[in-house]
């Protein structure tokens, strides 16, 4: 009798059983010949992950437990997961040949490091004569199609992505694959061939490595169970649906005051294209919000970035992107640290910074504004230490949106209004003007009233004194004063334009640039909001004007 050949789907982003192309055609080849195949869903634990990657201890428990729960899923399906050590490259040709692999099936990647290792396995299981099916299921349209449509070029602005894939259609989501007849596991085999039968099972925190004194609070548990409870919990609000505007909703309330699926959404736990279906489903025939603001439009502005990095070489740097400005930005090691772990002395931006840390989310408006704050309003740093910082720190920390947002909010690309900068100050008061998120996320300053606690600094010391926090002391000093350094950066920043006159039109072409230069406050996941207090847009001065203001701000640093 002929030995039974392995059917191998390899999880990677789509982390859930739902709505998973690659996994369902691993499935129904099993079916069809269910003597003739075994289904091993694996998921390969890469020990070299930390010298590329970096995650921090909550999202390392959040894969942790997504993992778990998606073993849960699939043993409904009569499968399991199996979880398998090593470098995917070493691991692959040993598993074609031990497993009698005939069909491997995963879904598409475009980040870097994926598109090079996959391009690896492909060649190795040709050589093993092994069937690979890809399947793009990560993202609702398949981001080469639509640089296909778009001459090869990223479409730069929203306005002109949403022209471009207006034309694809958005198919429906596959269900769950049914029960796999008995015959198509083999406990018994994953017995004979390793001595430890364990050795598949998902990892724990200790062997990720992860002590429990270094995990914040877990109010986002991982796994596509989870996610699905959410959205429908989301879904069931039918009237905040279909009023939903992104702009409106507040960066410092106590809970969340959005869906939070998106940590769901990076780790493919939860299908965009389900969720957009969904949403859709919920506000047909209804009067509802429209994109970019709405829903739909915060999917859309995903699907955007998806492209955009999938078709710029990289994407994630300043340097050899071709859609990125190139800015001077300071090296600053103490600033930097200080606004990582919110000790820049404003309460706002450390509250938001600590929350960060401790959970592992933030809302978006208040990613605007620490992202502000680091790069072009505050501390002019690059945007690319902001974009490390958030890469371990958040739990739906995902390459091409990550990147996208921080060149977004340092006015690198895509939004070009550098002018229009966050106060840490003003802007926090909007949503919550008693200061009650930095009471909780700042207890140090949480006894100051609220007219005084986003600016502590301005209390006496005898005040400092009763409310027990002297600042300089139990509080840091505010690291630079805003309304002084703003001003600055904008005159810094109008000359690193100047500088890089002729990129933006000739990256993005006089549609895109038309686009871009349109006053905008109601942006879906990443424009930048002035507040009051903000600077208004100014006839940029004569550059030698320009350049004796700034070397006079150097020379005091």
């Amino acid at each position: 009798m002929a030995k039974k050949e392995t059917i191998v789907h390899w999880f990677r982003k789509g982390l859930r059983t739902h709505d998973n192309p690659a996994l369902s055609v691993a499935v129904d080849r099993v079916r069809e010949n269910p003597n003739k195949y075994f289904l091993r869903p694996i998921f390969v634990l890469d020990p070299g992950i930390r010298k590329w990657l970096r995650v921090g201890p909550n999202r390392w428990r959040f894969l942790q437990q997504t993992l778990a729960n998606l073993d849960e899923n699939l043993r409904l399906i009569n499968s399991r997961l199996y979880v398998v050590r090593g470098n995917p490259i070493e691991v692959f040709p040993k598993l074609f040949e031990e497993w009698n692999v005939s069909l491997l099936t995963y879904e598409y990647d475009i980040e870097p490091y994926a598109v090079k290792r996959d391009k690896t396995v492909e060649e190795q299981a040709t050589k093993h004569k092994v069937e690979v099916h890809v399947a793009k299921s990560h993202t609702i349209f398949d981001p080469e199609l639509i640089l296909k449509r778009n001459g090869g070029k990223p479409p730069l602005t929203y306005q002109k992505y949403a022209s471009v894939s207006s034309v694809f259609k958005i198919p429906q989501a596959l269900p769950v694959p049914e029960k796999l007849p008995a015959n198509c596991v083999h406990p018994e085999a994953d017995k004979q061939e390793r001595k430890n039968p364990s050795c598949y099972d998902v990892p724990t925190l200790d062997e990720l490595g992860i002590a429990g004194n270094e995990l914040g609070e877990c109010k986002f548990p991982g796994g596509e169970t989870e996610a699905l409870r959410r959205m429908e919990k989301c879904l069931a609000r039918k009237a905040w649906i279909c009023s939903f505007e992104k702009p409106n909703t507040s960066p410092n309330s106590l809970e969340p005051s959005t869906t939070v699926l998106s940590p769901y959404l990076k780790f493919g736990c939860l299908s965009a294209r389900l969720f957009y279906n969904r949403i859709s489903e919920t506000i047909k025939g209804q009067k509802h919000s429209q994109p970019p603001v709405s829903l739909i439009g915060q999917l859309m502005w995903r699907e955007f970035y998806y492209c955009a990095a999938a078709g710029t070489p990289n994407f994630d740097k300043m340097v050899g992107n071709n859609v990125c400005l190139q800015v001077d930005w300071d090296t600053n090691r103490e600033f930097l640290d200080a606004w990582t772990h919110g000790r820049t002395g404003y309460p706002f931006i450390d509250a938001c910074m600590r929350q960060l840390r401790q959970e592992g989310w933030i809302h978006h408006l208040a990613r605007h504004a620490v992202a502000c704050f680091l790069t072009r309003g505050d501390l002019w740093i690059s945007w690319e230490e902001g974009q490390r910082v958030f890469e371990e720190l958040l739990l739906d920390a995902d390459w091409a949106l990550n990147a996208g947002n921080w060149m977004w909010l340092s006015a690198s690309a895509f939004f070009h209004q550098y002018f229009r900068v966050y106060s840490p100050v003003a802007f926090g008061k909007k949503t919550d003007p008693e200061g009650k998120f930095i009471r909780k996320y700042v207890p140090e300053v949480a006894r100051f009233p609220a007219g005084i606690i986003y600016e502590p600094w301005k209390a006496s010391i005898e005040t400092q004194k009763k409310l027990g926090c002297i600042i300089g002391k139990d509080y840091p000093n505010r690291i630079v004063v805003h309304e002084e350094i703003s001003k600055v950066n904008i005159q810094r920043m109008s000359a690193a334009y100047k500088r890089n006159k002729g990129l933006k039109d000739e990256v993005t072409g006089d549609d895109s640039s038309a686009a871009q230069s349109k006053p905008t406050n109601k942006r879906g996941s990443t424009a930048s909001s002035s507040s009051k207090s903000s600077p208004k847009a100014k006839p940029a001065p004569k550059r030698q004007k320009l350049e004796n203001t700034i070397k006079k701000f150097l020379s005091k640093k």
